[in-house]
């Protein structure tokens, strides 16, 4: 097998360094229908922006795997949904409608950390548990090659996106990355009344007694002139 060229890392076969996989993630690797390669990183570059920029990877090649609560009369239930990290999955639309739930939301960190055996950061979906719905992206399934978590934060997987589309328990879904918000355009600067100074709400005359000057700029501009 050829090692995949991605970014500036050295890609292995992820079956001979185990070590560098969560247990989950290793003991589901024969099942997987592809081959999966994995590489060494700086557990501190987990996170997919700052892996993308030190590591020389696109965003477009890394996917991001998000767990997910779903509420419905009164039970919560666990998903994972799989999206390129050039995308945000649509939790509140599409996966909300897709589970049937009511409502829909990020897994707090230590219930998806203690539920998938897996680190924050690092959370992948290989080796989920069977009994999750696992959603991945059309986008993600059809890509060559994309980059995921290890389940540790010192490691990154590689692996065809079919591979990803045929796990236990997973569902192809159009549409469930979304592109980003755009940012808010900036208010537009306030324009300031003409009355509206520094010195008070009425004119500084300069030749009044002290007792006028207090009043004159003291005085609301709605009270009019004298």
């Amino acid at each position: 097998m050829t090692a995949p060229t991605l970014g500036s890392l050295r890609w292995l076969p992820a079956a001979e360094r185990p070590d560098l996989l969560a247990a989950p993630v290793a003991a589901a690797l024969p099942a997987l229908t592809a081959a999966a390669w994995v590489a060494e990183i700086d557990a501190d570059l987990a996170d997919t922006t700052a892996f993308s920029d030190a590591y020389a990877v696109p965003l477009a090649a890394s996917a991001n795997c998000v767990v997910v609560a779903a509420r419905r009369a009164g039970e919560t239930t666990l998903a994972a949904c799989v999206v390129l990290a050039t995308t945000r999955a649509d939790v509140n639309g599409l996966v909300r409608r897709h589970l049937g739930a009511r409502k829909t939301s990020f897994a707090p960190q230590d219930v998806a950390v203690a539920e998938s055996g897996m680190a924050f950061g690092g959370i992948t979906p290989v080796g989920l548990p069977g009994s999750w719905p696992l959603l991945v992206d059309a986008a993600v399934a059809a890509a060559d090659l994309v980059v995921v978590g290890s389940g540790i934060r010192g490691s990154k997987l590689a692996v065809p996106g079919t591979a990803l589309a045929a796990l236990p328990g997973a569902q192809v879904l159009d549409g469930l990355g979304q592109p980003p918000a755009a940012p808010a355009p900036p208010a537009a600067p306030r324009e300031r009344a003409p009355d509206d100074s520094d010195v008070g709400w009425g004119e500084r005359p300069s030749d009044v007694s002290d007792d006028d000057r207090r009043y004159l700029e003291d005085r609301p501009p709605h009270w009019g002139s004298d």
